[in-house]
């Protein structure tokens, strides 16, 4: 497997995406998870 080049930023990344989705759930049309991943990153 490669090496991350920024691993820390990407699994900060990675884990606010798993926790908008345990929250959210599946089902949704995708804008929604990016009007959360949106809210989440301000």
């Amino acid at each position: 497997m490669a090496e991350l080049l920024f691993k820390e930023g990407s699994f900060k990344i990675i884990g606010i995406c798993m926790e908008i989705h345990k929250t959210l759930g599946m089902g949704l049309k995708e804008i929604n998870y990016k009007d959360a991943m949106e809210i989440e990153f301000i």
